[in-house]
């Protein structure tokens, strides 16, 4: 039996995850990204991503997790690169510790353990922490951090090693009077015909598809922090502090030093909107200097530390924060994998198995992820 042509677009942890589990399952798969695997204006671009399984009452999310966990590991071993690296996630809870509770029976259905630490005890395990204000105190054993731009290049190696094709190029839909796709447009002047296609685009989706994604994903600012360490001191770095999460409002999390490049501050609330492909990427005084505060009260070791390195990234908000893996509802030839909300990158090769499986005809996509859901927000203009 011929097995079908597929086109993916977008070569990030969605797009790339997806065409490689589509070429293990058979099909001919083209990839198409236009600045490639893991570039710097990606969402998946960047050094370092955490990886956990507490997800609050979002089954699905856990059993992702706990399943890219599984092939992050197995893969990376198979290859020989370094992919996952063990640190643990240490959560603070400044008040309600729900999320983590409704998540923990769960976890722990498949094995793998959170402990929920004393205070005393925590300070005493982690003396680079202020406690004062931290309500509770959770460590997720098997959590960790993964190597974001390097495994965007790893995946799409080994995809063309399996017998993918991988193009560097911008891409345009034509779709043809029944709705469907006829044919990608490419920027070198050529066209390429496929039998499905796949977009998996970031912040690019509603740009591709306005009447259909429209305001129903939004593309925020989100701003990354390197803060220097002090001179001799190791308390920051990976194998000497796990990963971490403050749960409050803002909700700040980051990663150890790796590599020396100093202690990653991420600042989860959604930024001002952003063009992925146009606009700058300088961050702002006041978010660097919010940043500075939080860190000088959480670690107070690091209250003068010097900013280092700094990025600019996107998230892809869905309203509900929840993912889109649905079919283009005018187009049956046509998939579109996004909404990634910041939490996509973990779920990366769980994510791709589910989207090949539905490409394939091996699994429906489920209502949760939707695009009717989007219908409101964009009927709203909001």
């Amino acid at each position: 039996m011929t097995q079908p042509h597929i086109a993916v677009i977008g070569a990030g942890a969605m797009g790339g995850w997806t065409a490689w589990h589509l070429q293990q399952k058979g099909a001919n798969v083209t990839l198409i990204d236009a600045w490639g695997p893991g570039h710097s204006r990606a969402s998946s671009g960047g050094e370092t991503r955490l990886i956990r399984g507490i997800y609050g009452q979002d089954r699905i999310y856990v059993e992702w997790s706990i399943r890219a966990l599984e092939l992050w590991k197995e893969l990376g071993k198979r290859w020989q690169e370094s992919l996952y690296h063990h640190t643990g996630l240490l959560w603070m809870f400044v008040e309600d510790d729900d999320y983590a509770k409704l998540s923990i029976p769960v976890i722990e259905e498949f094995g793998l353990t959170v402990d929920q630490l004393e205070l005393a005890d925590a300070q005493k395990q982690y003396p680079q922490v202020n406690f004062e204000d931290v309500q509770s105190v959770y460590l997720e054993h098997s959590a960790g951090y993964l190597k974001a731009r390097h495994a965007c290049r790893v995946v799409c190696e080994q995809f063309q090693k399996a017998g993918g094709v991988y193009q560097q190029l911008g891409v345009d839909p034509e779709f043809n009077d029944r709705d469907e796709i006829d044919h990608l447009r490419l920027s070198d002047g050529s066209t390429l015909t496929a039998d499905q296609y796949v977009f998996a685009c970031g912040p690019w989706l509603p740009k591709l598809f306005p009447d259909i994604i429209g305001t129903g994903i939004s593309v925020s600012r989100q701003e990354v922090y390197y803060f220097g360490t002090p001179a001799g001191v190791d308390l920051f770095d990976t194998g000497q502090f796990p990963a971490w999460l403050n749960y409050d409002e803002p909700l700040y999390y980051g990663v150890p030093s790796v590599d020396r490049r100093g202690f990653k501050i991420c600042d989860d609330s959604r930024g001002p909107l952003i063009d992925p492909t146009h606009d700058s990427r300088i961050p702002s005084e006041t978010r660097i200097e919010q940043a500075r505060q939080f860190l000088g009260h959480r670690f107070p070791l690091l209250k003068d530390a010097p900013l280092i390195e700094s990025r600019v990234c996107q998230y892809s908000n869905s309203p509900d924060g929840h993912l889109v893996i649905d079919r283009h509802p005018h187009s049956e030839n046509t998939w579109i994998i996004g909404g990634g909300s910041g939490h996509s990158f973990k779920l990366g090769p769980a994510l791709g198995e589910h989207v090949s499986q539905c490409v394939m005809g091996a699994a429906e996509p489920n209502a949760m992820f939707s695009i009717e859901r989007l219908k409101d927000t964009n009927s709203s203009g909001s």
